[in-house]
């Protein structure tokens, strides 16, 4: 008690100075959490330009355009209106919306939402609204481009709004669709003054897209918003390039009802002064033949190419970059490259998807679990940056990284890529935590792993001297260690990739875990993309951090001991002594050392680690297994004989490398099946009736193990991959049965869909929204994969480079 006491001082202190000296926001804010609001839908927005997340209602109501900076504002000015005409009069015009708002109270809002239907399949989501008493129903469809082994169009800051109008009626129907928008994101910075609108119209390759440009005109990474559609024969554009969204509206209101059009200034808006915000309008209007459909088609694209950090150091570049210049103008030319290719994007997306929603074999809430938990790959405060054009090879290798001989060509040609560990917990690529999201990244976008890989590892072969005190234990120590695996790449209100290990809760460098994952991952990647060019770079860096590692080998029995305090993901739970998830991971990659030095030639590395394999295995089994599972660590505390739901943790990546069976068995196959066992019978059914996942820790008398904050919590990313690991070990139907009561408890019972948290409780208890982690479902689809025969697809051709 008293030492959690003394963190807790140390932490206020810390915080005090950071958010009230420093004025600036905590990496995690443990006294101003973001509260639950049980409105999200589907993102919009590729990989890395920044997202601006829509609701389930329509609200356009998160947004991350400075990056890895949240601001959940819903901007009631941001939405589509519809407007009905038949023989020359107005007969409907209702704003989509179920809102009520004090603003804009000339506008007709409060849609029923019991005509109006929510879908969200990631990354596209559709929104239908029976129009009441009209005999017209609209489809909106939202399609952003996230597509798999694309790194060109994923990258793009821009999401399309299709309106598909069936049209009931026995007359033909004028419909006209009104997308209003903000200049902003809804906070203080709309008001500064200095902003304004202009129209656009741009005509390529015989197409024509027409809209307004919104220049927000901020000091530190300014940012254009576009709102277009597309111009085709039976299609009228009009505008309105400039509106009060804090007055009643009631002019814009007035002009749509007229004639279904807006009046379609020319020229540009004026300078909006200080306390000022201004708004823009562009509407698509066409004829809808009595019985017939028609399709209106409109864009939001969001042009922030040049970036800051917090630090404000050094300029960054977003990889769209590479394809529509960093000039700030690119917004007309991402709105038409968005509308001339979305069909492609769904066709892409439609081939991608459908082999895993047209199997009957797999349960409807997995399908969509799967996809869906994908909306953290652009909605994780993720950035993907350009290598500066006259940066050199030594910029980004350090003074220690030379060895690293592909790291500036495949840089320079995939740029850098980076996520949040959670939109509350900042910090980029938290390296814990990547190990289970990983899995995304390798089977969807593999270049961008091997990328975050190459930044991995430039970090373990450098340091950083400076001295900090940590938060939990009081100690002082430098930040980073040579030829050890860093816990983050930064915090992007300070300056990511240049200061690493924005976490200073624990010295992470002396975490059991961390080496091992990365030791892990390399195998685990070239297993799956046969990069041998990869392999070679990382083996010296895989050698030196299990060199580093070694030394926890304290008694020379070829298993490392944890060191008695939290020293692994499990960040608040203490070990002593051997581990069944330290010590598992330990074997594995021990392993994979084996297999990675056949695979080279390397006889001497081999024959080390196929020793210390033999000596780390019998030790493992004498220390940790009772018979039906295996304990969490050897101390014989009270606590040691408790149930982890992630005791297989090594087990999952050896089977999905493929390394789990004759001479590479590492532990016994009977051993993993009795274990997965008991975990699904006392942590999956013994807990919550069955219906919440698997809790961390269980006691074996069937009652969760509150020794520690996290081991009665259940970690939904975890719960996965134990899903993953059971498929892997033919326990199918458990694996399906273990994983759905996540699902159901974040997406349906708690109302979490597209926030999925780091953790909850049995009585309502979350903690740390919108976490990486649960993309570690992708494993679950690589063991149904290699159990319906998959294997790994031969060597990647050799790579056209990607120009612009």
């Amino acid at each position: 008690l008293l030492s959690y006491l003394s963190f807790l001082c140390r932490y206020f202190r810390w915080w005090f100075k950071k958010t009230r000296i420093e004025k600036k926001s905590a990496f995690i804010d443990l006294l101003c959490a973001v509260p639950l609001q049980q409105i999200y839908g589907c993102p919009l927005g590729g990989i890395g330009g920044g997202t601006i997340t829509r609701g389930w209602r329509g609200e356009f109501c998160r947004w991350q355009l400075n990056p890895g900076i949240y601001h959940y504002e819903t901007v009631i000015a941001n939405q589509f209106t519809v407007c009905l005409r038949c023989k020359g009069q107005t007969v409907y015009q209702q704003v989509l919306s179920v809102e009520r708002p004090s603003a804009l109270q000339g506008w007709n809002w409060g849609y029923c939402g019991h005509y109006a239907f929510y879908h969200a399949l990631y990354p596209r989501a559709w929104m239908v609204y029976e129009l009441p008493g009209q005999n017209v129903v609209l489809t909106c469809r939202q399609v952003s481009p996230v597509i798999p082994h694309d790194y060109k169009d994923s990258s793009l800051p821009v999401g399309v709004f299709i309106w598909e109008v069936e049209n009931g009626r026995d007359e033909d129907v004028e419909v006209s669709i009104m997308f209003s928008l903000q200049n902003g994101m809804g906070t203080k910075e709309d008001r500064s003054g200095g902003h304004w609108n202009e129209p656009f119209s741009l005509h390529k390759d015989g197409e024509q897209v027409t809209g307004v440009l919104l220049h927000h005109c901020t000091p530190v990474n300014p940012f254009t918003l576009a709102i277009s559609a597309r111009q085709k024969a039976g299609t009228g554009i009009t505008h309105l390039t400039a509106f009060n969204p804090a007055g009643s509206g009631t002019e814009v209101w007035q002009d749509l009802l007229q004639d279904g059009r807006l009046d379609s200034p020319t020229g540009k808006s004026s300078l909006t002064e200080k306390g000022e915000v201004t708004a823009a309008a562009v509407c698509a209007t066409c004829r809808v033949p009595a019985h017939g459909h028609r399709t209106l088609e409109l864009a939001l694209a969001w042009d922030m190419p040049c970036v800051h950090f917090g630090s404000k150091e050094k300029l960054h570049f977003r990889r769209y970059t590479r394809f529509f210049g960093s000039g700030g103008d690119a917004a007309p030319a991402l709105s038409h490259y968005a509308l001339m290719h979305y069909e492609e994007w769904e066709r892409k997306i439609e081939a991608w998807q459908n082999p895993v929603l047209e199997n009957s074999q797999l349960p409807s809430w997995y399908k969509s679990a799967l996809f869906n938990e994908l909306y953290f790959m652009t909605d994780g405060g993720t950035i993907w940056m350009e290598v500066p054009p006259d940066c050199c090879a030594e910029d980004l290798q350090g003074p220690a990284g030379a060895g690293l001989s592909h790291l500036f060509p495949f840089l320079r040609e995939y740029g850098r890529f980076a996520y949040l560990e959670g939109q509350e917990y900042r910090m980029y690529n938290t390296y814990d935590v990547h190990f289970y999201a990983s899995f995304a990244l390798i089977m969807l976008w593999p270049k961008l792993q091997i990328s975050l890989q190459y930044d991995i590892a430039v970090t373990v072969v450098n340091e950083d001297v400076q001295p900090r005190q940590y938060l939990m234990c009081g100690q002082t120590a430098q930040v980073k260690l040579k030829n050890v695996v860093p816990h983050d790449i930064g915090d992007p209100d300070d300056e990511p990739w240049q200061r690493v290990n924005a976490y200073l809760m624990h010295d992470t460098a002396d975490w059991k875990d961390l080496n091992l994952k990365f030791v892990l991952q390399v195998y685990r990647d070239y297993y799956l993309t046969h990069d041998s060019l990869y392999l070679r770079d990382m083996w010296p860096v895989c050698q030196a951090v299990m060199e580093s590692e070694l030394k926890f080998d304290t008694d020379n029995d070829g298993l490392i001991e944890n060191g008695g305090f939290a020293d692994q993901t499990y960040d608040a739970w203490v070990v002593h002594g051997a581990s069944a998830y330290c010590g598992g991971l330990w074997l594995a990659a021990v392993c994979m050392m084996c297999k990675m030095a056949e695979v080279l030639g390397d006889a001497e590395i081999q024959q080390k680690y196929t020793d210390i394999l033999s000596k780390g295995k019998e030790a493992f089994e004498r220390l940790l297994w009772n018979g039906k599972y295996y304990n969490y660590d050897s101390s014989g505390s009270q606590t040691s004989r408790s149930i982890m739901s992630d005791q297989c943790a090594g087990q999952w990546f050896l089977g999905a490398c493929g390394l789990d069976q004759e001479e590479f068995e590492v532990f016994p196959k009977s051993h993993i099946i009795s274990a997965l066992k008991t975990i699904f019978e006392k942590n999956v059914l013994s807990f919550a009736g069955g219906t919440m996942g698997a809790v961390n820790g269980m006691r074996p008398d069937g009652v969760p193990d509150t020794s520690s904050v996290q081991s009665n919590e259940v970690w939904i990313g975890v719960v996965y991959a134990l899903a993953a690991t059971m498929i892997q070990e033919g326990l199918v139907e458990e694996g399906f049965r273990t994983a759905e009561g996540c699902y159901r408890t974040v997406w349906e019972r708690l109302g979490m869909a597209f926030q999925t948290p780091e953790a909850y409780r049995e009585k309502k208890v979350y903690r740390s929204l919108a976490y990486m982690r649960p993309l570690s479902i992708w494993s679950m689809q690589l063991a149904l994969e290699r159990q319906a025969g998959w294997t790994p697809s031969p060597a990647e051709p050799a790579q056209v480079p990607i120009q612009p």
